[in-house]
C-alpha cells in the first residue's frame, strides 16, 4: 500500500486557489480565462517536472502521460476540471486535477511498478459557467458513445458557437483559438487508447460528514428529469385593478410549487431530491401584475419508477386552475438515466480504502461530472471525499487536505489495482 504526500497536497491546495481569487475565500475561474490559463500552464510545468508528456486535443483538453513498462497497454487516466463556477470554491473540479496530479508524482517519486501509461488529465469547461452547457468538452469528445437524447446537445459545430453569458460577441470557439491550448483532435481520449478512468471529487454533500466517514465508494450518478412549468396570466396595473378579477401568474406558480411540495412529500421518499432553481417573471416591474411565470423543477433518484412517480405530479399541473384562472404548460427541458460506475472499478476503490485504513462508506453522486459520459466511452469510476458541512459551488467550500490526500492515496491503489488487469 502507497501513500501520497499531505505536504505536496497541501502546495498545490494554495497554489491553484491563487488563480481566480475572488478575495472572499473562493475562486471565479471561468474556462479559458487568463485564470483558468493560468492554472493550465501550472499543471503543465510541474508534470513536465516529473518527465510526463503532455498532449491537448483539439477542444483544449489535456492529458498528461507517463509512460509504463508495457509499450503496447492502454492508458489509465485521472482527471476532473480547473473552470469553476461564479464565486465558488477551491476544490470543486480542480481537487480531481491535483489529486491525479499526486499520484503521477507519487508514482514516480517512489519509482512504484506499473505496466500502464498513466495519464492525469484536465477536462475543458465542465462547468458550462461562462459558455453553455456544462460539460461541454467532455460531451463532444465522448459524443458518438452517447445516448441521443442527450449527444443531439453536443454538436461540435454548436458548442463552439456557445455564445459568453458575458459578451454575447464572442464564442467558445473564440475563445479556445485565442487560449493557446487548441490541439490535435487524434488526442481525444478513446477507448482504443484508454483502458479506464478514475475521478476523484469533493462529495458536495453532508451525507459523509454526517455519518463520520472521510471516503464515499461511488457507485453510480442519480437518474434525474428537468422541466419547465409555465404559468400564463394577465397583465394589469397593480394599484387599479380588483383582487379578484385578477389572473396573476406569480401567483398562480406559488399556488402549484406548494402543491407540488405536499403531494411530492406526500410519497414518503427519503432519498428523493427535488429542486426549483432558475425562475422568469414578465413584465418584472413591481406596479404591474405578472402575465407570465416560468420556473424549472429538478428531481433526482436512483429509481427510474420512482421518477416516474414524481414525475406524473407534476404533469397533473397542467390540469388545474391557479391564480384565479390561469394556465399551466408543463414542458420537458431534458432528462438523463441513472449512470451505473463499472462494478470491477468500483471493487478497486472499496478495497483500497479497506487497505487504507479509511472510514468509507457507498454513495451514489446527485450531481453531474464529465466521468459520466466518460462512462458511455470507457470502464469508469469515482472517488468522493469529505465535505464540510457539505457545501460546494461557493466560497466557504471547503475539504481538509488529509481528506483530499487520503483521496488521491485511495485512487492511487485502486489505479495499481487496474494496473495489473489487460482490460476491464
Amino acid at each position: 500500500m502507497y501513500s501520497c504526500s499531505e505536504k505536496r497536497m497541501e502546495d498545490k491546495i494554495k497554489t491553484f486557489s491563487k488563480f481566480g481569487d475572488a478575495g472572499h475565500g473562493g475562486i471565479t475561474r471561468y474556462s479559458l480565462s487568463p485564470e483558468a490559463i493560468m492554472a493550465r500552464n501550472e499543471f503543465k510545468k510541474r508534470m513536465e517536472k516529473i518527465g510526463a508528456k503532455i498532449e491537448v486535443d483539439d477542444v483544449g483538453d489535456m492529458y498528461a502521460t507517463i509512460e509504463g513498462t508495457d509499450p503496447g497497454a492502454k492508458r489509465i487516466v485521472m482527471g476532473s476540471h480547473v473552470d469553476s463556477v461564479k464565486n465558488g470554491g477551491n476544490y470543486d473540479g480542480i481537487l480531481g486535477v491535483m489529486a491525479a496530479m499526486e499520484v503521477l508524482e507519487t508514482v514516480k517519486q517512489c519509482d512504484i511498478p506499473h505496466r500502464h501509461p498513466l495519464t492525469a488529465m484536465i477536462w475543458t469547461n465542465e462547468e458550462g459557467s461562462l459558455y453553455p452547457p456544462a460539460m461541454m468538452c467532455s460531451g463532444i469528445v465522448c459524443y458518438d458513445y452517447l445516448p441521443e437524447d442527450i449527444r443531439v446537445k453536443f454538436k461540435y459545430e454548436d458548442m463552439m458557437n456557445s455564445k459568453s453569458i458575458l459578451d454575447p460577441t464572442k464564442t467558445f470557439g473564440m475563445a479556445l483559438e485565442s487560449s493557446g491550448f487548441k490541439g490535435d483532435k487524434k488526442y481525444r481520449l478513446s477507448p482504443d487508447k484508454y483502458m479506464c478512468m478514475f475521478e476523484t471529487h469533493i462529495e458536495q454533500g453532508p451525507i459523509l460528514e454526517d455519518n463520520g466517514n472521510d471516503i464515499g465508494v461511488v457507485d453510480c450518478v442519480l437518474g434525474m428529469f428537468n422541466y419547465r412549468l409555465k404559468f400564463f396570466g394577465q397583465t394589469v396595473h397593480a394599484g387599479t385593478f380588483p383582487m379578484p378579477k385578477r389572473r396573476d401568474a406569480f401567483l398562480a406558480a406559488a399556488e402549484t410549487l406548494c402543491y407540488l411540495h405536499k403531494e411530492i412529500d406526500a410519497l414518503g421518499i427519503p432519498d428523493l431530491v427535488y429542486t426549483t432553481g432558475e425562475v422568469v417573471c414578465h413584465p418584472c416591474v413591481h406596479t404591474c401584475v405578472p402575465d407570465y411565470f416560468d420556473f424549472s423543477f429538478d428531481a433526482r433518484h436512483e429509481d427510474p419508477k420512482i421518477l416516474e412517480k414524481v414525475l406524473d405530479i407534476v404533469k397533473s399541473c397542467a390540469n388545474k386552475n391557479w391564480g384565479n384562472g390561469c394556465t399551466c404548460e408543463v414542458e420537458k427541458a431534458w432528462n438523463r438515466d441513472t449512470v451505473y460506475w463499472n462494478k470491477k472499478l468500483v471493487g478497486f476503490v472499496k478495497e483500497a480504502a479497506e487497505e487504507t485504513g479509511v472510514t468509507h462508506q457507498y454513495i451514489h453522486s446527485g450531481a453531474g461530472h464529465d466521468a459520466q459520459f466518460c462512462s458511455y466511452v470507457i470502464p469508469t469510476t469515482m472517488i468522493f471525499v469529505q465535505s464540510k458541512d457539505g457545501l460546494s459551488h461557493c466560497e466557504p467550500e471547503f475539504s481538509s487536505v488529509k481528506h483530499c490526500t487520503e483521496g488521491a492515496t485511495v485512487m492511487l491503489n485502486a489505479v495499481l489495482k487496474a494496473d495489473k488487469e489487460d482490460e476491464i
